[in-house]
């Protein structure tokens, strides 16, 4: 089936703009916190980290194409002459002569051509405990990456309709003067609200559309430029109000488990890359892609860090102006706190969507389409948007879900899983047919990197558990 197509430098801009989304609200707390110089040097290990595991999906999924037409071939389904040449190989058409060439006729077995998904992958690689291991990590992540979104749109509405308070951590204040409402009790019934309203959208088989996509990425990248801005005219205008130390060690599992989040693309990568018409130089371009990730992120945050004294968890609540405020930085300012509210509203479906989607893979197997109705449009979406309301309804921590959705299931799917994918992947393509050299290899081909990343991995989880059975 002929699958639409985009140029490279459209795909690289849904690569980024994936990447770059509500998470990165969260990290200027944690970087000022954690310190801004070590904050620094972590983040660009942790976008160059990130990066490797990106070129590990990819190589997946060329051998993923190659292990599938291989299969087709041993099992006479498809000639060898019928596997597709890659549109973006530089040798073009194969002349007669290097037609017969072994080696050249297994290259074109190596492409990006079609979309293969990672629970596929997982399923042509994986053992039945492996794969069912892989599901189970991407719904717990899923499932986190809902509650965040759950919690932090009850946050927003809240610092939108309540008395702004210096603390806007204390959700033990009176949300209005003369009113025994409380701050949390708003929250809760902000984030029944949300889900009310946004929930049901679950239960129907619904696409974000291109132009859907469009509105929301222009309203984010209108706030993060407009939030840069203000803070380098506060820093111009009335000096550096913020003191962050240069390390502070007590902080860097908020920051690990931020900053892991906020570079996760790993899961819908496949989506994004197979549609790209040229993909000549591919890890070129992501990995200007990831430096240009990593310097907005920098600049986010270390603008913030210095310009504001006391970061929230949710970056845009900085932006929250007084009363004595002119008309047009209220106007400003409300926008800021508001504009998470617009993607999260439109990717709060989709997600739980894509959870629900897992959950039956998890739960019913190769069965999954024969389940019936009633299991299909009502259980699965409800236990997909449930638990999660119900969870962020006890509790608006973010600082604390982002640490533990980003940290645990994110260090799973970002780092484990990519590096388990490729590993048997590699080994399986050796056994079917002695070759896997291809120029979609990733560039860490050492197995140095893979425990390298295991070892990682195992850090950013120690970290993150001292610091949560410490508090």
């Amino acid at each position: 089936m002929a699958q639409d197509q985009y140029p490279p430098l459209v795909g690289l801009i849904y690569v980024f703009n994936i990447i770059v989304g509500t998470g990165a609200l969260t990290l200027p707390a944690a970087f000022q916190g954690a310190g801004w110089l070590f904050s620094s040097i972590l983040l660009i290990l942790l976008a160059f980290v990130s990066f490797m595991t990106v070129t590990f999906v990819i190589e997946s999924v060329a051998l993923a194409n190659a292990t599938i037409q291989w299969r087709k071939i041993q099992s006479h389904k498809i000639d060898e002459s019928e596997v597709p040449i890659d549109s973006s190989s530089e040798e073009g058409d194969s002349t007669e002569r290097t037609a017969i060439l072994n080696s050249t006729r297994r290259k074109r077995f190596f492409n990006l051509n079609s979309k293969v998904e990672l629970g596929e992958i997982a399923s042509l690689y994986l053992n039945k405990y492996g794969h069912m291991l892989f599901f189970l990590s991407l719904c717990i992540y899923l499932f986190g990456d809902l509650t965040i979104y759950a919690a932090a749109s009850g946050k927003t509405i809240v610092n939108l309709s309540c008395n702004s308070e210096n603390d806007t951590e204390d959700y033990s204040l009176k949300c209005w003067e003369g009113y025994n409402v409380t701050r949390m009790d708003m929250y809760r019934v902000f984030v029944f609200l949300f889900a009310l309203l946004v929930g049901p959208f679950t239960y129907f088989n619904i696409q974000k559309t291109k132009y859907l996509q469009m509105f929301t990425i222009t309203i984010r990248w209108c706030a993060f430029i407009i939030m840069v801005t203000m803070a380098i005219v506060k820093l111009v205008r009335d000096g550096p109000q913020g003191h962050p130390k240069l390390i502070n060690l007590a902080e860097v599992p908020a920051l690990a488990g931020s900053s892991v989040y906020s570079f996760m693309c790993h899961h819908s990568l496949p989506g994004l890359i197979a549609p790209i018409s040229n993909k000549v130089n591919l890890y070129k371009k992501i990995a200007l892609d990831f430096t240009l990730i990593c310097s907005f992120y920098l600049l986010l945050s270390l603008t913030g860090s210095f310009a504001f004294k006391n970061l929230d968890d949710l970056y845009s609540f900085n932006f929250i102006q007084s009363d004595n405020s002119n008309f047009s930085m209220k106007i400003i300012g409300f926008f800021l706190v508001s504009f998470p509210l617009f993607p999260m509203s439109t990717s709060f479906p989709i997600i739980a969507i894509t959870l629900q989607s897992n959950l039956k893979h998890l739960v019913l197997g190769h069965s999954v389409e024969n389940g019936n109705i009633f299991i299909n449009r009502l259980i699965f979406p409800t236990l997909a948007v449930v638990p999660p309301v119900i969870v962020a309804l006890c509790t608006h921590n973010l600082k604390r879900l982002v640490e533990i959705t980003g940290t645990y299931a994110g260090v799973i799917v970002q780092y484990i899983i990519p590096a388990a994918l490729v590993f048997y992947a590699r080994r399986q393509c050796f056994r079917d047919f002695g070759y896997n050299k291809h120029k979609y290899a990733s560039p860490f081909r050492n197995k140095f990197w893979l425990l390298f990343i295991i070892c990682w991995a195992i850090v950013c989880i120690i970290f993150v558990t001292v610091d949560i059975l410490k508090n």
